[in-house]
């Protein structure tokens, strides 16, 4: 090969780099980005919502419907669970069956017979979108999840990880329902502490749509069906 026709091949070459990266350089600094496109980037950088709100369409209607029906035995045929013969009903009303027993304080025992389930409680009267709703509902579903975990892990052969893995294995039935106010939240939560349930209240940082601190979702379970229904039976679904 000739000493010219080396020359002429690391000229090109060198061109070739210099350009690359002349182009590259413009490119990651927007100078050959359309107009459109530099000015959705810029917003995105200045976007203060939480990345697990930012896909939420604040132009979608708020939820403001109330379906009249209860969520007791209707909702957990709905979810596929077994629904016993003069089992408790959509209020609660008599003794939690399945071969378990409660008490204020004692937690619950459970001899891995009756299906489990958690119910989340979102509360209406703040006006959040669907989107918001649905990010606070997976906030409480993994604080009750992690709650039970770590007691089932403390003590595995308890009925706290007899419940975890009945709840795991039979597909994780979760119902959502409504209620209008935080005082009937707080109201549920503590009756379900009462009676040995994991209960968690989700309080909003207040970075999208509403105020900070606000309690916006109830997470109650999973525990054994019958025993969350005295809990959230009567209410409404979502």
């Amino acid at each position: 090969m000739s000493e010219t026709t080396s020359a002429v091949i690391v000229t090109t070459t060198l061109i070739a780099f210099v350009t690359g990266f002349g182009l590259g350089v413009y490119t990651i600094r927007g100078s050959l980005v359309s107009p459109e496109l530099a000015a959705e980037r810029a917003a995105n950088l200045h976007d203060p919502v939480e990345s697990d709100e930012s896909d939420v369409d604040e132009d979608e209607s708020l939820l403001d419907h109330a379906p009249n029906w209860a969520n007791g035995a209707d909702a957990d045929r709905r979810q596929g669970l077994r629904v016993r013969a003069g089992g408790a009903g959509a209020g609660g009303a008599g003794a939690a069956g399945g071969g378990l027993e409660a008490a204020a304080g004692a937690g619950v025992r459970y001899d891995g017979q009756e299906e489990c389930k958690m119910v989340l409680v979102v509360r209406t009267d703040l006006g959040m979108t669907k989107g918001k709703i649905a990010a606070q509902c997976s906030h409480a579903t993994l604080a009750c999840y992690k709650a039970l975990t770590r007691a089932a892990q403390q003590a595995p052969s308890s009925a706290e990880g007899r419940i975890l893995r009945a709840w795991e294995g039979a597909g994780q039935a979760k119902i959502a329902v409504q209620v209008k106010s935080e005082d009937e939240l707080l109201e549920l939560m503590g009756k379900a502490r009462g009676l040995g349930v994991t209960a968690r209240v989700i309080a909003d940082q207040g970075r999208t749509q509403i105020a900070a601190g606000s309690r916006t979702v109830l997470g109650v379970g999973p525990a054994p069906k019958s025993l969350v229904d005295m809990v959230t039976g009567h209410l409404k679904l979502l």
